[in-house]
């Protein structure tokens, strides 16, 4: 084997390893791993990291706004309760703790007007607390019982139909003028005086209040 340059320097012989009549083989590649730079098998480092405090927060303030409406209708202890009756209850002024009481006084009425008053008076207002009646002293003359009751009977249900939610309140007839209660009563006999009316007034206030 020779090999040939064209350098004109001069040349130097190629010198073959192979023997003549030897089997060729191929050169072989040393494997090559380098060296570590410490002695001991490696180690992977392993990062710790120091966990960070966690942030404390107060909750967020809380406020408490009234919504309490002050146009809103009255409240159930502020409804007010009506007194419809004949020429007895002219001068009864009832009071409540919360509310106010309104009087309708028709002289010489039977049973029979005032029930034909009540839905104009009362116009189905469902804040009434109560309506007192206070009917009958023109009617007792006629002497005619059953159909005194028919009447009763009807004027109740009108109070009914118009204002479901009321107390209906009756307080009877008044008491029949005897000696020793003058100061009660008008010369009639019949109507109660300014005291006998403050009494009734007194008397219905106490039972409003109770309801």
């Amino acid at each position: 084997m020779q090999c040939a340059t064209n350098s004109p320097t001069t040349s130097t012989p190629c010198v073959s390893l192979h023997r003549p009549g030897a089997p060729r083989t191929r050169s072989a590649q040393m494997p090559f791993t380098p060296a570590p730079g410490h002695h001991g098998p490696w180690v992977h480092p392993q990062w710790r990291t120091q966990a960070r405090p966690r942030a404390t927060t107060s909750p967020p303030p809380v406020f408490e706004i009234s919504t309490r409406n002050r146009f809103s209708p009255l409240r159930e202890t502020e409804r007010d309760a009506v007194i419809v009756g004949d020429s007895i209850v002219r001068h009864v002024r009832a009071t409540l703790a919360e509310g106010k009481v309104h009087t309708h006084c028709f002289p010489g009425a039977h049973v029979l007007d005032v029930s034909a008053q009540i839905p104009v008076i009362l116009k189905a207002d469902e804040s009434l607390r109560a309506v007192v009646l206070h009917a009958g002293v023109n009617d007792t003359t006629q002497r005619q019982t059953e159909m005194l009751k028919r009447d009763f009977r009807s004027l109740i249900e009108t109070v009914r139909s118009t204002t479901p939610a009321a107390t209906i309140i009756m307080p009877g007839p008044l008491p029949i003028y005897r000696r020793g209660h003058e100061r009660l009563f008008r010369a009639d006999g019949l109507h109660p005086s300014r005291v006998g009316a403050d009494l009734l007034s007194d008397n219905i206030s106490r039972t409003l209040r109770s309801i």
